[in-house]
This record gives structure tokens, C-alpha cells and sequence, in this order.
């Protein structure tokens, strides 16, 4: 150490060390620290705009939309129905190719069409390979887990229906759970599966569009979840159908044309139309895709209903909601019993079971009432898995069905179609005795029921469910006689819905006339009481039996 200077005084100036030039060790740490973390971020910040910049390329060469259009759109998260204003899913230009223009609403009637277009391969499969593969060999192994996945796409696309229990369990004697699918925006189940298959399409195929030839539950929902997805839709509807279904097909976004005078006629031109201009045509087939959403309403049941004993679901031409469902049912909880319900008057699935092979009898026509209940069976493959696990297939009686529908308007204020209302006939028929005292749930598929059709069932219900009755009593034609009548009824609370006095066609006494009455009761029990009460006053009193 140098020694002490002196300063010019004499004296000698002791200078002290000067300490440390850095600052505290905590310091030098925390300084080290923050820097370090910034480059790390910098350098993850950069790699992953490398690799997003990578499969945003590899996603262009391929063609095919990774994203999953539902979760949000620029107007808004997206979930039955679009926030704010909707463009139109055709652009009006296109309108000169498809025939003298009606509106500009969505709605074109035409003739002759002039279109020109290519066909290509379509659709995509959910399997990695990019060719085509044979529907029935990939339905033959249906996995559970193609269901989850498609439960899991959809989600936001369709209603998560309620599962509740029904006041109607008291009535017979076991805990009803119905599934309320009619409450979909197209009020049909169909939407899950239609939804999942246009979400399946590549991307140059949603640009062209789908066409679809049918007047059914399939054709609204392809309609509204096209539209939904931005995709140009197409809808061929005969003549002979009804004005409203073809107002409500236009309102949710297709374009509808009226063609042919059968619906055979609407699907050869519509398959005509899609074979020139390259749209894909769309029909309830075997698809595995349009299965597996169709299957995630069984998921649902199972989640909604704890420890289920037996699942009840309507059957018909196509059992896809049937085969669907029970794959993931099966597979859930193997005891859960599986049962499908169809019409004595159009026993399709049972004819196809027996005989091994899809019933494709076209000779009977279908009446508006069993629309999506009825018709040939074309679906060998879900028909084999509905052989493997559907426990029983009934058939139930018209009458059934009526008073069904009966029932769910009246206590759960449910209106429904014979789809919608089959499921439950078989309870009400008192075809499922082994399910007393059990836990089961009700599939009510439907409820797209025509208001001139509406009446007419509800009306026939109330006669078969023995609450409106018809009688007939000859009386005397002196004043007085026909109050009597109508104070008994009125003593006996009956309310009257017609009353008709006949003369002309009467072949006995001059002075005596027929009065015919239509009453409504409370039930039958208070329909036997009044009939008992006007047989001791009127002995030779006529009862109309239904």
C-alpha cells in the first residue's frame, strides 16, 4: 500500500479505502434474472410465428379447413342463429343459372335449368385417408370414440336439449325421463347428424354447395345448418308439398325449387343437378359421419340420467338415430336396455331384421302423418348395428300414437309428430310391463307437426281416449223434450260440442225426432257414468262407438 502524502503544510493527509466498485450481490442476481427471462420470450415469441407461418402453408397445400367455424364469426360467438344481420348464403348473380327468378329472398319455382359445372369427389371422411372409402365397411366398426369427437364439434352448433323427468311416471308406474329433441331450432334430432357431415365437407365443396331432395326433418335441418356454415344450399321439394313447409325451408336460408309432382321426381332432377354442377347431393344414408352426430344424443341421455335402466327410441326407414345412439350406450353401460318403437302400419325395421337385409319396397305411398317414420329401408349397415345392439323392436297401433301426442300436449305442454310421439305409445299401449318401477329414458325426436294435421290428430285423440263421445235418442216433438236432455247433460258436467235434431229421415212416429249429441268428458271413467245415466232414461238410446 503506497504511504500517505504529504501536503504542502507539512502534515501528512491519511486517505481511507475507497469500498467496492459494484453494487450489492441481490442486485446483480435480480438484473440477471430479468434478462434471461426476456430472451427466452423473445426466442419463444419468434419460433412460434415460425411454425405458425409453416402449418398456415401446409394447410393451404392440403385444402382443408382445420378451424372449426363455429366457435366465432366477426359478428360474434355463434349458437342457433348468427348476431346481427346475415348476408345471404347465394349470392343473387347466381340466380340467372337456376331459373326465372320468384324473389330475392331465397325462394326460386323453376322448370328447366341450365347449369354447367364439374363433377368432383366431395366429401371427406373422418378417417385420415384422402380417398373415398366404402360407408359400410367403415360403419361396420363405428367407434365410441367417433361419436365423442363428434359430440365435441358440435357442441356449439346444436341445443344440449333437457333430459326431465315426466309428471306422465306417476300415471304408469315407472320414472320417465323424456328427451326433448324437438326443442332443436328445426325442432327435429336430425340436426346433430347434418351438422357434423357438412362440417366434414373439404372446403372447395362448401364453396359450391349441397342440394337435397326430400320434404322431411332431414331436408330443414340440412337447410338451416348450410345456411348456419355459410354454405350455398339447395332444397328440391314436389309440387304436392305443403305451403308451409316450403315457406320454413326458405326461411332458414335455402334456396327452394319446386319440381316434379312426386318426390321421385324432385331427387332425379336433384341428383341431375348435382351430377352437372358439382353440388353434393345429400340424403339419410349410410354415413359414418352423419351417424356419429346422430350417436351424441345418446351420450347426452347417459350424462343427464344417472343409473338408466332402459332407453326407448323411435325406429323406421332410417334407423340411424337408433344405431347411433346404441353404440354409445352399449358402450357406456352394456345393462342399459335398448328398445325401438315403429308403426303396425309401416313395420319396416322388424320386416328388415327378419329377413337380413333392408326392405326396399317402394309400392306403399307415405301419408303425411308418419312422414319420417315410414317408407323403404336402405341402410345395411346401420341396420346391422341396430341387429347387434337393440335389445327389442315393437310396433304400436295408430291409436297409440294419437293418444300419445295426447299426452305430451297435455302434461308437458309438448307439441309433437308421430316421431316425437312413437317412443311413448309403447308405454302407453302397455307394451313394456317389465319396465314398472324402473328408470327410463324417452326419446322425443320431433315435434314438426302441420297445423291443419295438428287438429285433426288432437281431435282423434279425444275420441279414442274416450273424452268425446257421441250419442243418439229419439224424442217426442213436443216442447221441452230436447232441455231434459240438456239438463242431465249439464247436471252431470258434460260439455256439449254439437247438437243436431233430425226429422226428415226418421222411419218412425210423425211426431218424433232424432237428437244427436256430441259431448266432451273428463275421462272415461266420467264418460261410463254419463252413459250409464242416459241408458236408464233413454233405453232405446243409440251410443256411436269409435
Amino acid at each position: 500500500m503506497d504511504s500517505p502524502r504529504a501536503m504542502p503544510g507539512g502534515k501528512p493527509l491519511v486517505v481511507s479505502s475507497p469500498g467496492p466498485f459494484l453494487p450489492p450481490y441481490g442486485t446483480v442476481v435480480g438484473i440477471l434474472l430479468h434478462l434471461c427471462v426476456y430472451i427466452i420470450a423473445v426466442l419463444y415469441s419468434s419460433t412460434k410465428k415460425l411454425f405458425a407461418k409453416k402449418d398456415d402453408s401446409k394447410v393451404r397445400k392440403l385444402d382443408v379447413s382445420t378451424h372449426y367455424e363455429r366457435h366465432c364469426f366477426k359478428d360474434g360467438p355463434i349458437r342457433n342463429g348468427l348476431i346481427g344481420q346475415r348476408p345471404p348464403s347465394i349470392n343473387p348473380e347466381r340466380l340467372k343459372d337456376f331459373g326465372e327468378e320468384d324473389s330475392l329472398n331465397g325462394g326460386v319455382k323453376t322448370w328447366e335449368m341450365k347449369i354447367v359445372g364439374h363433377n368432383e369427389e366431395l366429401l371427406r371422411d373422418s378417417v385420415s385417408c384422402p380417398e373415398r372409402i366404402s360407408t359400410t365397411a367403415y360403419n361396420k366398426c363405428l367407434r365410441f370414440e367417433d361419436i365423442s369427437a363428434a359430440a365435441f364439434k358440435i357442441q356449439c352448433g346444436v341445443q344440449k336439449t333437457p333430459c326431465m323427468y315426466s309428471r306422465l311416471s306417476k300415471q304408469y308406474g315407472m320414472d320417465i325421463y323424456l328427451k326433448k329433441e324437438f326443442l332443436q331450432y328445426t325442432g327435429c334430432v336430425k340436426e346433430r347428424g347434418v351438422l357434423y357431415l357438412l362440417m366434414s365437407l373439404q372446403q372447395d365443396q362448401k364453396r359450391k354447395g349441397v342440394i337435397v331432395a326430400s320434404d322431411n326433418n332431414f331436408s330443414m335441418a340440412v337447410a338451416y345448418q348450410a345456411s348456419e356454415l355459410r354454405i350455398p344450399v339447395f332444397v328440391i321439394m314436389s309440387t304436392s308439398t305443403s305451403p308451409a313447409r316450403v315457406k320454413m325451408c326458405r326461411e332458414y336460408g335455402a334456396m327452394v325449387i319446386s319440381y316434379g309432382a312426386t318426390a321421385r321426381d324432385s331427387q332425379l332432377h336433384a341428383r341431375r343437378l348435382a351430377q352437372e354442377n358439382g353440388y353434393l347431393y345429400l340424403e339419410e344414408e349410410d354415413n359414418a359421419v352423419y351417424l356419429s352426430g346422430l350417436g351424441t344424443m345418446g351420450l347426452e341421455i347417459y350424462e343427464q340420467v344417472p343409473k338408466l335402466d332402459a332407453v326407448i327410441f323411435p325406429a323406421g326407414a332410417h334407423c340411424g338415430l337408433l344405431a347411433g345412439s346404441a353404440v354409445a350406450l352399449k358402450h357406456l353401460n352394456p345393462h342399459i336396455s335398448v328398445i325401438s318403437v315403429e308403426s303396425e302400419g309401416f313395420p319396416v325395421l322388424q320386416k328388415s331384421l327378419n329377413v337380413g337385409q333392408p326392405n326396399e319396397d317402394h309400392s306403399r305411398s307415405v301419408q303425411p302423418f308418419y312422414r319420417d317414420v315410414s317408407g323403404p329401408c336402405f341402410v345395411s349397415s346401420s341396420l346391422q348395428l341396430t341387429g347387434k345392439f337393440v335389445d327389442k323392436v315393437l310396433a304400436v297401433r295408430e291409436e297409440d300414437i294419437l293418444v300419445s301426442m295426447l299426452r305430451l300436449l297435455e302434461y308437458e305442454r309438448a307439441t309433437v309428430d308421430a316421431e316425437g310421439a312413437i317412443g311413448l305409445a309403447a308405454i302407453v299401449a302397455g307394451k313394456l310391463p317389465e319396465l314398472k318401477g324402473k328408470r327410463v329414458a324417452v326419446a322425443v325426436c320431433s315435434g314438426n307437426l302441420e297445423l291443419p294435421l295438428m287438429r285433426q290428430c288432437i281431435d282423434r285423440a279425444l275420441t279414442l281416449d274416450n273424452r268425446v263421445c257421441k250419442f243418439s235418442i229419439l224424442v217426442s216433438s213436443s216442447v221441452g223434450d230436447i232441455s231434459k236432455i240438456l239438463d242431465i247433460l249439464a247436471r252431470e258436467e258434460a260439455r256439449v260440442l254439437d247438437i243436431k235434431q233430425e226429422h226428415s229421415y226418421i222411419t218412425s212416429d210423425l211426431f218424433t225426432s232424432e237428437v244427436t249429441c256430441i259431448v266432451e268428458t273428463r275421462d272415461k271413467i266420467h264418460t261410463a257414468q254419463l252413459r250409464n245415466i242416459l241408458t236408464d232414461r233413454y233405453p232405446m238410446m243409440t251410443w256411436m262407438e269409435r
